[in-house]
């Protein structure tokens, strides 16, 4: 097991677990706002053993132990991983010798809790509507779940700008018809359209990397070093 050394700067592993270098590539520009001057180093990687995407409980499930060996064998102080089905989280926290773990998923639905009464997801497609369902009840949420609206997409596509139109329209059937209040991204991909997303829909969009980044920091920068 890895343990922080005692020089250089703490680092946070962001890990994308599929193998989509466009997803990779607009998380890594969307977690920009939180490299701070002399803060930690926020890395971002993929998968390379991953699927292309994860768009089925399958895709989830095969890299489950990839990603786990992945942070046994990482020094880095803090680990988020960035898809929104959290694909071996408590496997990833039970190899991780009490190093922080963040879900993207966990985080972006905990953080939308602050921000109104009721949450809606805007999902890739029906499978992943039915994962953030079952999602939503494990973690206690149903009261506070508007619902999760597919804009039938791949992860790789929602990173580039034709998507765009396809979220706002989602996110605007979320708050009109489903009563939400607050939109969660439910697709790592999509990082880079939260602040167009909040300005067609006016209500708080959450960008669940950025948030989950957020908590790690947190918890690395106020951590009692032993």
């Amino acid at each position: 097991m890895h343990h922080r050394g005692t020089t250089g700067p703490a680092r946070i592993l962001v890990i994308n677990p599929n193998a989509s270098r466009a997803v990779t590539a607009a998380i890594d520009a969307a977690l920009t706002p939180l490299r701070l001057a002399g803060g930690p180093v926020i890395a971002v990687t993929d998968l390379p053993e991953g699927p292309a995407g994860i768009a089925t409980q399958q895709d989830a499930d095969s890299v489950v132990m990839p990603l786990a060996r992945r942070i046994a064998e990482d020094p880095a102080d803090a680990f988020v991983i960035a898809c929104f089905s959290d694909p071996g989280l408590h496997t990833a926290r039970e190899v991780a010798g009490g190093r922080p773990v963040m879900g993207i998923a966990e985080w972006g639905l905990l953080r939308s809790l602050t921000l109104g009464e009721r949450f809606g997801i805007v999902a890739l497609s029906e499978g992943s509507v039915r994962r953030q369902r079952r999602m939503v009840r494990q973690m206690g949420l149903g009261e506070r779940y508007a619902g999760s609206r597919p804009v039938e997409a791949r992860a790789d596509e929602t990173a580039g700008e034709a998507i765009r139109d396809r979220l706002i329209a989602a996110a605007r059937t979320l708050v009109a018809r489903d009563g939400a209040d607050v939109i969660v991204l439910g697709c790592a991909g999509m990082a880079l359209h939260r602040a167009a997303v909040e300005r067609a829909v006016g209500c708080p969009v959450v960008e669940p990397c950025q948030q989950a980044v957020a908590a790690a920091l947190g918890a690395v920068l106020l951590r009692a070093d032993l």
